[in-house]
């Protein structure tokens, strides 16, 4: 299915902004969302010049009534041949606290969480209807994981990873496929902003490359890059108290740097 009208959640942030520039051909009709207004009418404006048509939304996700309103009222304009939800906040324990602030873990659950399930969800029933559509969840390589310094991000990823594989199955007779993404480090301005050891770092574009490689093969779950695969499995594999020992270690240090 070629996609002609495609949604991209988060296109003011670095990996969405990529995935919109990616999509961004002659006929293609972008429905842009994004929370800066400044980065997402940039993002437009490029998007334009390489010949796409672009409508921007700077949409507060968390308000899920107001944006399950305005996913409607998109789609029944145009009706959305392909989304892909790509926001999202990669916030860990602030320095100096030993377990995360519980406000930092309520935000994460209601943006990494609580409103891409919600808002896939009512598109699905949509898409369903139709018979047809393709919808990509953006989750991340640390679902895998038991991170301590990041408990809220990796379980909201978590999380996001087992809803995408039941809203997968749901929709799979019907038309309509589902793809979970887990990425691993991605060089994005958020992304630097998170201390630590960054390997087997990807470029934005690169990534944005391969989630639409996934997306149209109708891919059930794309890990990259593969030796994030690998790891998974090696966690699952691990006696506890060693798996334990190892993602204790992985903590940034005290610096925050």
């Amino acid at each position: 299915m070629t996609a002609r009208s495609i949604l991209v959640l988060g296109a003011s942030g670095g990996l969405g902004s990529a995935l919109a520039r990616h999509y961004a051909t002659p006929g293609a009709r972008l429905l842009l969302w994004g929370r800066d207004e400044a980065r997402l009418q940039a993002v437009a404006r490029s998007c334009e010049a390489a010949g796409a048509t672009v409508h921007i939304r700077s949409q507060d996700l968390t308000d899920l009534p107001a944006a399950t309103a305005a996913l409607a009222e998109d789609d029944a304009r145009h009706a959305i041949d392909l989304a892909l939800f790509a926001a999202g906040l990669g916030d860990i324990r602030a320095e100096g606290d030993r377990v995360e602030d519980a406000a930092l873990v309520a935000r994460l659950a209601a943006v990494n969480f609580t409103a891409p399930a919600v808002l896939a969800s009512a598109l699905a029933g949509r898409m369903v209807e139709r018979g047809a559509g393709r919808i990509v969840l953006v989750g991340s390589a640390a679902a895998f994981h038991a991170l301590p310094f990041a408990a809220a991000y990796a379980g909201t990823k978590a999380g996001l990873a087992r809803f995408a594989e039941a809203l997968r199955l749901a929709c799979r007779e019907h038309g309509v496929t589902v793809t979970l993404v887990s990425p691993g480090f991605i060089d994005t301005p958020a992304g630097r902003d998170v201390p630590g050891p960054k390997p087997l770092l990807l470029q934005p574009e690169e990534v944005a490359a391969r989630i639409a490689h996934a997306a149209e093969r109708g891919t059930a779950h794309a890990i990259m890059p593969w030796p994030f695969a690998a790891l998974r499995l090696f966690d699952r594999l691990l006696p506890r108290f060693l798996r334990d020992r190892l993602l204790l270690s992985l903590a940034p240090p005290p610096s925050g740097r």
